[in-house]
């Protein structure tokens, strides 16, 4: 019995061991990287921004897109107002973007909208790369000499650094800042320097259009951003970060929509994880990938919150079965448990670090395991949409 129970906290404690241990890693390269500068000014950009009833921020994107220092006659806003029934069109035009129209009642969501836009774009000839900003985005002014900069040294495929504009605005915001400043930041960062794939995130990022001929934006799912970055990366081509560059999006505070938004990010990830990391695995091992082993062990590393959960179910098991079978051996467990707990804990300490949040936001640490509780009843509650559902704003 006593061996039976040490192979089921084994079982318990491997998966954790190696997440926290692949998290430590990156918390240890998450030094900022080199801000190269473009030698030369005349890459052109096509800014698409897919909209899908965003009359309440529409404007406000494409003022701060307008505002990016690059020579205006190499950069286009083009918004797609993706089947809408709002004034998000007018608004757009009114702002000075260009704006295509799409409407197509059984082909919809964000992927099919981007594959519209980057059509576009390679038809009119215009640019020599697209950029991708979410409607409800502020960008710095730097975002194209970043991707520029970049792509004269040979990068096809970039990120920006995704923030967050409404950091403050709660509890559970604060809490999703910090751990976008992880996942974003300091794993984006050690993965540049790891010469890996940072991956794409959906908001900030940017495409030449070489590679768009080579490869074809062609995925519809809920998170087709992580989708094409993982065909991207089996390709052979990895993603290139852009730290000192930003697309901050607004988060929503609180409320159903919250619970939507998290419903979509957690269950089209899941998704992802079922679907690709066994070919990610397989390719690694036939071709000798480094991108694509990399790729699947960010896949295989659950949300922090829930890697959190696992190494504190360890401890606690480890802990009750001492009690109930003192000098079974237990104790080294519990060792463990406390070991992976402190490291875990550096993990989130440098995502705050980088976040820009208060001290304040420390104290909001201590609420994560109800919102844990809430982002795990969210994900239970998942039911797949192939639709582009819209994520409510809070008025302002």
């Amino acid at each position: 019995m006593t061996l039976l129970l040490h192979g089921v906290l084994a079982c318990v404690a491997l998966p954790v061991t190696l997440a926290t241990l692949y998290l430590s890693v990156l918390t240890l390269l998450s030094a900022r990287l080199e801000r190269p500068s473009p030698r030369q000014r005349t890459l052109r950009f096509d800014v698409l921004v897919p909209a899908h009833d965003e009359a309440a921020v529409i404007e406000r994107t494409v003022r701060s897109l307008r505002a990016i220092d690059w020579p205006s006659d190499r950069m286009r806003v083009v918004v797609i107002a993706d089947n809408c029934t709002d004034r998000t069109a007018q608004i757009a035009r009114d702002a000075g973007a260009t704006v295509i129209e799409r409407t197509d009642a059984t082909r919809r969501g964000k992927g099919y909208a981007l594959e519209f836009g980057i059509a576009y774009s390679a038809n009119q000839g215009a640019a020599d790369a697209v950029a991708v900003v979410d409607a409800d985005t502020i960008v710095t002014p730097n975002l194209l000499s970043g991707y520029a900069a970049r792509i004269e040294r040979g990068a096809q495929a970039l990120q920006a650094r995704y923030g967050v504009l409404n950091p403050n605005d709660s509890v559970r915001t604060r809490l999703i800042t910090i751990g976008y400043a992880a996942f974003h930041d300091v794993r984006s960062r050690a993965r540049e320097r790891l010469r890996a794939s940072c991956g794409l995130r959906g908001n900030g990022m940017c495409f030449t259009h070489a590679l768009l001929r080579a490869h074809p934006f062609n995925v519809y799912s809920l998170t087709e951003d992580l989708e094409y970055g993982i065909r991207l990366g089996i390709a052979g081509v990895p993603v290139h970060y852009v730290d000192e560059a930003s697309a901050d999006a607004e988060l929503v505070s609180g409320g159903r929509s919250a619970t939507t938004q998290r419903q979509r990010w957690e269950g089209g990830r899941m998704a992802i994880v079922r679907a690709y990391t066994g070919r990610l695995l397989a390719h690694a091992l036939r071709r000798r990938s480094w991108i694509s082993f990399e790729l699947a062990l960010d896949l295989l590393t659950l949300p922090l919150g829930y890697v959190g959960l696992q190494i504190v179910v360890l401890l606690f098991a480890s802990v009750v079965l001492q009690l109930l079978l003192p000098g079974a051996g237990f104790y080294g467990w519990s060792v463990l448990a406390l070991a992976l707990l402190a490291a875990l804990t550096l993990h989130v300490l440098r995502g705050w670090q980088l976040s820009g949040l208060s001290a304040r936001a420390l104290l909001d640490l201590l609420r994560a395991p109800a919102f844990i509780v809430w982002k795990l009843v969210a994900l239970l509650r998942h039911r797949a949409n192939a639709h582009w559902t819209k994520t409510d704003r809070e008025s302002r």
